[in-house]
């Protein structure tokens, strides 16, 4: 969020441009509201509420896989709901594969890693709207 806080001026003239009411942006650091105050354009307070989302991260160093590597389905997509435990993904350490499993019950509302892509401990995969 730190570096959507830099652009806030630069967000500010972009939709000062336009006829947009309400600009919401939704990061995994955070939330920025940018609303309309007659001609101004102005950062609108985010309520706090109990997280209705919860991400899924690395366990480990590894390269995330979507799917197993001899199958061609993803083993989750965005939509799909998902019980605490399943495997949302897989990751690859040298010959192992490790599962990715969801902490808790809930849909999946992104996949923030690419399929083969190098990830480090805590790298946020998969994000869950909790049930």
């Amino acid at each position: 969020m730190q570096d959507t806080a830099l652009r806030i001026p630069q967000l500010s003239a972009w939709l000062a441009d336009t006829d947009i009411g309400l600009l919401e942006l939704h990061t995994p650091q955070g939330t920025l509201r940018l609303g309309r105050r007659g001609d101004d354009i102005v950062e609108l307070p985010v309520e706090v509420t109990e997280a209705e989302t919860v991400s899924v991260h690395a366990p480990s160093v590894g390269v995330f896989l979507l799917s197993h590597p001899l199958a061609t389905t993803p083993l989750v997509r965005i939509g799909e709901q998902v019980q605490a435990g399943q495997t949302v993904g897989l990751l690859k350490i040298g010959p192992l594969l490790l599962p990715v499993t969801a902490s808790q019950a809930g849909i999946v509302d992104a996949v923030y890693a690419a399929d083969g892509l190098a990830v480090g401990y805590g790298t946020p995969l998969v994000e869950l709207h909790l049930l």
